[in-house]
């Protein structure tokens, strides 16, 4: 398990502030927390170098680039081995529907998070990308009716 940084009010009021938005300009970063530029620079760079910020992504919504069917497959590999999960893993990753990827505890092994276009695309997804393959023991798809994102991610209190 990964060592937890140290982090103060500035460092927590910063990453509250980019993970709302990315492309905060470091003035107005510095202005918001109450630093100079400079220093704010400095804090991000840190951020960076601990790991603690990991890079910045793009968001993009599904259904404007044809993706408008969001589901979740719930995944049992059997055997659940390692020269097995390594390949199943590398291929789900693979596929332009993943979105995310969990290795979870208990009945299922994994849960793929895919956008498809409709219905047809999502049997089409599990039934040659998933069922097809030998080490794929059972597929469960829930379809997800609506998506909200939570709020930014900060160390506990």
């Amino acid at each position: 398990m990964a060592e937890s940084v140290v982090l103060d009010p500035v460092d927590l009021h910063i990453l509250r502030l980019l993970q709302n938005d990315a492309r905060t300009t470091y003035r107005d970063l510095a202005a918001e927390v109450g630093v100079a530029p400079s220093t704010c620079l400095d804090r991000v760079a840190r951020l960076r170098r601990t790991g603690v910020i990991l890079g910045y992504q793009l968001r993009v919504d599904p259904a404007k680039v044809g993706r408008g069917l969001q589901a979740l497959l719930s995944v049992q590999v059997r055997p659940h081995r390692r020269d097995l999960i390594g390949p199943f893993v590398e291929r789900v990753r693979a596929l332009p529907e993943s979105r995310s990827l969990f290795h979870l505890t208990g009945p299922d092994d994994y849960l793929v998070h895919v956008t498809v276009a409709d219905t047809a695309d999502l049997q089409r997804l599990v039934l040659d990308e998933f069922t097809s393959r030998p080490e794929v023991a059972r597929v469960e798809t829930r379809l997800i009716f609506q998506q909200w994102d939570c709020g930014p991610l900060l160390p506990p209190a």
